[in-house]
């Protein structure tokens, strides 16, 4: 036992000796520690995303779901434990969440290759969003993530019923939601470009395509059938941006110049009446590369909020769970 025990002291030792400690997140921080970790989480993104291109939307979700809720620090990997009840039995999580085995295979292929728990459950997040977007979109849309996350401890249900906005939000309810996070109007319009690629469930747009008045009839009509009137076919799906469900570009402003927003709360970006919303929507659905652009920033500048850094926080040796 006390073998065991001075080995443990040696490794933890070591440990805290090799991993660089930055009070501010920086691209290069896993440069010295584990060089292989970026391109092993592409590669394993890459894969994913073959599988089913669908997926991409979906660890692009889980990074906004982990950011909005206290924070960019894994908290919505955790799994409820008799102590804990997490983030993934809230409403705007629960029977949504995907993509969370494409994090654990990640973890592992990492963990593997750097010989020990050395890169964050909420780093990876933060990666692979960026990966899904570049493979799907192209390099236009490659960034620079900044990186030295470390996980929390623990995490909130309650918090996450408060915190992610829901899709009947006005322009008003979503600005406010934003602006509580640090986040700006830009920020919410470019953000909300993430919507370009995925799909949502009919639960989310059944009022929209019945009882709004700011949507194309025909397009409201052609979702009627999969999405029906009174109850039943609550997870049946449509696509957010239905040109190209599966590309990142900027057709999902052009739907909302047009009143084909599938979700309320994208549509309430644009309404016509000449505010600056309406004149970044407009921007970004003729100039990709100003979307590319304030997209990318906006996206560094969420995945900076409350991170915990330092000796705060750990690195899980399993996402779903505390060490």
């Amino acid at each position: 036992m006390a073998s065991c025990l001075q080995y443990f002291i040696v490794f933890a030792m070591a440990t805290l000796v090799t991993i660089p400690s930055h009070a501010q997140l920086t691209p290069e921080f896993y440069d010295k520690v584990c060089p292989q970790a970026l391109p092993i989480i592409e590669s394993v993104v890459q894969r994913a995303i073959f599988r089913e291109r669908r997926m991409g939307a979906s660890l692009l979700r889980l990074h906004f779901h982990d950011c909005f809720v206290n924070g960019c620090d894994g908290s919505v990997l955790l799994d409820d434990t008799p102590n804990l009840t997490g983030e993934k039995s809230a409403l705007p999580n629960i029977g949504s969440l995907r993509g969370l085995e494409v994090i654990d295979e990640i973890k592992a292929a990492v963990d593997k290759a750097c010989k020990r728990p050395v890169v964050s459950c909420a780093d990876i997040l933060a990666i692979a969003a960026r990966d899904s977007v570049s493979i799907l979109g192209g390099s236009l849309y490659w960034y620079k993530v900044l990186l030295g996350r470390r996980d929390a401890t623990t995490a909130s249900k309650d918090a996450a019923n408060s915190n992610l906005p829901p899709p009947f939000f006005t322009f008003s309810q979503l600005l406010s939601s934003f602006q509580s996070h640090g986040l700006d109007l830009k920020d919410l319009v470019a953000l909300s470009g993430a919507h370009t690629i995925g799909f949502a469930q009919c639960s989310t747009f059944r009022n929209r395509i019945y009882n709004d008045t700011n949507i194309d009839p025909n397009f409201a009509s052609s979702l009627q059938g999969t999405c029906p009137r009174s109850s039943g076919g609550d997870s049946n799906l449509a696509a957010l941006d239905r040109a190209t469900p599966s590309r990142f570009d900027t057709s999902f402003y052009s739907a909302l110049l047009s009143k084909k927003g599938l979700l309320h709360s994208d549509q309430e970006l644009f309404k016509g009446d000449g505010g600056e919303s309406d004149n970044l929507v407009k921007l970004y659905s003729k100039n990709p590369f100003a979307f590319a652009r304030d997209f990318k920033a906006s996206m560094v500048k969420m995945g900076n909020m409350k991170t915990l850094t330092g000796s705060v926080g750990e690195i899980r040796n399993n996402c779903r769970r505390i060490n």
